[in-house]
């Protein structure tokens, strides 16, 4: 089922629904909804299409809020943090963030406050539409928990008579909280197996959303000392539990689950998002074959990857060294390679769709890789832009062109995950996007169970070892962890484990800058963000402007300077928009904003 059609067609057919009585009746918005949406099970279908708004997808450029934590790099000039260099302000008007989300909140609680009043609706179906109430209530609520803290709960449609509500103070993080757990708990028992048919809200996918909100919740209680994390802990693992029962193993190729024309069937995908030529699509994948894409890995996150014999880059007898994007790239976590492009060199006549080889065995090295284990729809080398002109080498630099403005990078570890060459048509891109995808599940499965105190092999194997696997990786063995020197000396060994192959399974999807939030590890993103080794007069030109660590010649491309630390308690949380504190006197900004 075409999730953003759902959407489109919610919108259409709630409209349809009203008809012209609407404008003959001048009855209020609310009064037709209630009176003619809310009549039998298909009414409550068409109505509850458009709480899936709240799934982006594709169209909400999840790579946009990396750049705040500490893996990712904006290459653009002036493109640095707002969050990390300590120049975040509190918004006037409101935003997205703030008031769309309670919008949404506003439309769940009508259904919600109309489900008894349908007579037509049997007992089971009252609960089935309680239980999706129930989640996207609750997947909104932890948008904004997640952001904010605490804020206003409101389980009711509001009128202008609910004065009390429409001015009410914020209600404790905690309480909320526990509020969601609840509704959540209800609504895996309650929600129909299958939910309404193929790729809609089911009992999978709440329980995937358990494991998220889980990890969530119980990193803010247990890091920032909130309270009790356990029963979070405890729910994300229940709920892993039962959905690593039903999907044991994910799509065995990483790249399946982000460049997949189409997501149906593919295993491991809970709920994604569809897009179709001549309908819905996106422009996320044609970012990676222009010059507005330009999202980069820094040098911190290529380090990450670990060597196929599962050392990292510092302790493995396999590295080579990273003084060649060649060597620095042999013998990785395949999942790099889907990741960022990898190096390569051929021979074009710019601008031309040809290309031969060169005579440097090293520079075919990684076409034939990617032939071997990408197809000419996905990632195979060399790199076409959105014409399908041949670009002559990865990496590219923006500040090193040679006469190809196009796919190129500040620190040479240019992002392309969901690049991929399907219909190959500017801006009409149809890779279709997961929504919740066992990869997070698994990971967030490890997270909780380890710190439950219940991490052992067996909960390795059955979780970072299977996303391993997909990678290539030998199989982490919980009783002999590599020394890994760029270990937080404050995070123990698996646990520093578990973290690096959340990163590497989640990069560029949008949970960093909440994960190192949550986990309270936002010093980590105060240091400089560098890039790959270049030598000048060698890798790119003697007189090329990309700067270099220390002002060298050779050495760390270093576009960004050293940020300010350390990093404010206060940044922990999004400022309250002060319009809303126009609008609630009772709305307190969070402390430390001014």
């Amino acid at each position: 089922m075409n999730l953003h059609r759902y959407i489109v067609a919610g919108c259409v057919s709630a409209l349809m629904l009203a008809g012209c009585k609407d404008f003959l009746d001048l009855q209020p918005k609310d009064q037709l909804t209630e009176s003619y949406t809310f009549t039998n099970y298909q009414n409550f279908k068409t109505y509850a299409w458009n709480f899936y708004s709240a799934f982006p997808g594709y169209s909400g450029a999840a790579p946009n809020s990396e750049i705040n934590a500490d893996l990712f790099l904006n290459a653009n000039p002036n493109g640095i943090s707002d969050w990390i260099w300590q120049r975040q302000t509190i918004p006037s008007e409101n935003t997205t963030d703030y008031t769309a989300v309670y919008s949404r909140i506003r439309d769940i609680n009508i259904m919600l406050a109309n489900i008894d009043k349908a007579t037509t609706l049997s007992d089971a179906d009252r609960k089935h539409w309680r239980a999706v109430g129930y989640f996207f209530r609750a997947f909104n609520y932890y948008l904004l928990v997640n952001k904010f803290g605490g804020v206003p709960y409101i389980d009711k449609p509001l009128s202008d008579t609910d004065k009390d509500l429409l001015t009410a103070p914020r209600t404790p993080r905690a309480e909320i909280t526990g509020k969601l757990l609840e509704d959540l708990k209800w609504a895996e028992t309650n929600i129909k197996t299958d939910g309404d048919g193929e790729n809609t809200v089911d009992v999978h996918v709440v329980r995937a959303f358990i494991t998220r909100f889980g990890v969530m919740e119980g990193a803010w209680r247990k890091y920032h000392q909130l309270g009790d994390p356990k029963p979070y802990y405890q729910a994300a693992t229940a709920a892993g539990e039962k959905l690593m029962a039903s999907f044991p193993k994910p799509a065995p190729n990483y790249d399946d689950d982000f460049n997949s024309e189409s997501l149906a069937g593919v295993p491991g995908i809970l709920l994604y998002r569809r897009y179709e030529i001549g309908q819905i699509v996106h422009s996320l994948a044609s970012l990676a074959r222009n010059s507005a894409g330009r999202w980069d890995l820094t040098k911190k996150a290529a380090d990450m990857y670990l060597m196929r014999d599962g050392q990292t880059r510092w302790t493995s007898p396999q590295f080579q060294g990273d003084k060649s994007p060649y060597t620095e790239f042999r013998s990785r976590d395949r999942r790099l390679y889907f990741t960022v492009s990898p190096p390569y060199a051929v021979k074009t006549v710019h601008p031309s769709y040809e290309f031969t080889l060169t005579n440097n065995p090293a520079d075919r090295e990684y076409i034939d890789t990617m032939a071997n284990i990408s197809s000419e729809k996905r990632k195979t080398l060399p790199v076409l832009n959105w014409q399908g002109i041949v670009l002559r080498q990865e990496p590219h630099f923006v500040d090193f062109p040679q006469g190809q403005p196009f796919c190129v990078t500040y620190t040479g570890y240019r992002f392309y995950k969901f690049s991929n060459k399907i219909a190959r048509i500017q801006n009409q891109d149809i890779n279709d996007a997961p929504i919740f995808r066992m990869g997070e599940v698994l990971v967030n499965y490890a997270e909780a169970k380890y710190e439950l105190g219940e991490f052992n092999q067996a909960v390795a194997n059955a979780t970072i070892n299977v996303l391993r696997e997909r990678g290539a990786v030998a199989p982490l063995q919980v009783g002999a962890i590599p020394n890994d020197p760029q270990r937080d000396p404050g995070v123990e060994p698996v646990l520093w484990e578990i973290r690096r192959e959340r990163a590497v399974e989640l990069m560029g999807e949008g949970f960093r800058f909440d994960d190192l939030r949550r986990w309270k590890k936002m010093e980590y993103a105060v240091t400089q963000k560098l890039g790959r080794w270049i030598k000048k007069g060698t890798d790119v030109g003697a007189d090329a402007k990309i700067p270099i660590l220390n002002n060298a010649t050779e050495g760390y491309i270093a576009y960004e300077g050293v940020p300010p630390a350390p990093w404010p308690e206060y940044y922990y949380l999004y400022p309250i928009p002060s319009n809303e504190r126009v609008l609630n006197p009772n709305l307190e900004q969070n402390p430390g904003w001014k």
